[in-house]
């Protein structure tokens, strides 16, 4: 995107968003719908799997998104060749991507270079936002740190939204990670039911009926990109927050789950400029 797009602040007219039918609490249609309201003006259609609707080689493309899996935390451990049997295994969700994929970290940066590669060339402009939403754990490597970290979006073109990155990025409340060391220490783990009476409403899980209504917010945080560069807000009741912790996830998608007053005011006025 040229900078004189981003400068003028105009909406596409076009918006794809992609599901991801591994997650039974995932509402692709609440989404849809959800960025209809927000976007009015600009058409806004639901698609199947963004692999599974882009015609592609099933095993070229198996062969990148197993070179896209990251090895180790710790330092730029990302093999480029991968192995037969880990080539098989993505080719096997590709042709069921109903299968949850489990522990396994992809680096975000790889993961959308080849969403852009099997996108059309007539999709693939400016005018024409996608949002592909996923089940893979995407991360990124951080150099402070030297450790890849997981993210729950990769703003970009097109977008990437990992709804397990959404349980597994931002970190659960401190009294959780004491009480799991404390029983690391016993050499045992704690119930899962103590667990979630403990912690009840304190975070997102895996089947979640709060997954669909959080997830919104990052929609917008890839539209503000597309349209601005800037998709995150520092104002933690904002949908735009990039929240770090789960309590603050819930607080700007499921307390607020509203613009501030900043980014509501650039939303109308991208949406009347798409108007004239």
């Amino acid at each position: 995107m040229n900078s004189s797009t981003r400068n003028d602040h105009i909406l596409p007219s076009i918006v794809y968003v992609y599901d991801e039918p591994s997650s039974p609490s995932f509402k692709i249609g609440e989404i849809a719908d959800f960025l209809k309201e927000k976007l009015p003006n600009v058409d806004v259609m639901t698609r199947k799997e963004f692999f599974s609707f882009h015609t592609h080689d099933l095993g070229e493309l198996a062969k990148e998104l197993a070179s896209a899996k990251v090895r180790g935390i710790e330092g730029l451990q990302v093999k480029e060749e991968p192995l037969y049997g880990e080539v098989q295994y993505e080719k096997r969700i590709l042709q069921e991507p109903h299968r949850r994929t489990m522990g396994i970290l992809y680096d975000g940066y790889k993961m959308l270079r080849v969403l852009r590669e099997v996108l059309p060339e007539n999709e693939a402009t400016t005018d024409t936002a996608h949002i592909a939403f996923t089940n893979r754990i995407i991360c990124t490597y951080e150099k402070g740190d030297n450790r890849f970290h997981a993210r729950v979006i990769m703003c970009g073109f097109p977008s990437l939204i990992s709804t397990s990155g959404l349980i597994e990025a931002p970190a659960k409340p401190r009294e959780y990670y004491l009480m799991k060391q404390k029983y690391a220490a016993m050499d045992s783990e704690p119930p899962a039911q103590e667990l979630k009476a403990a912690f009840e409403g304190r975070f997102i899980d895996y089947d979640d009926e709060n997954m669909t209504q959080a997830l919104k917010g990052y929609t917008l945080q890839s539209i503000f990109y597309h349209t601005t560069g800037e998709p995150f807000c520092e104002d933690k009741d904002c949908m735009l927050f990039n929240a770090h912790w789960q309590e603050e996830v819930l607080n700007a998608q499921i307390v607020s789950g509203q613009l501030c007053e900043r980014h509501g005011k650039m939303l109308e006025e991208m949406v009347n400029g798409r108007r004239e």
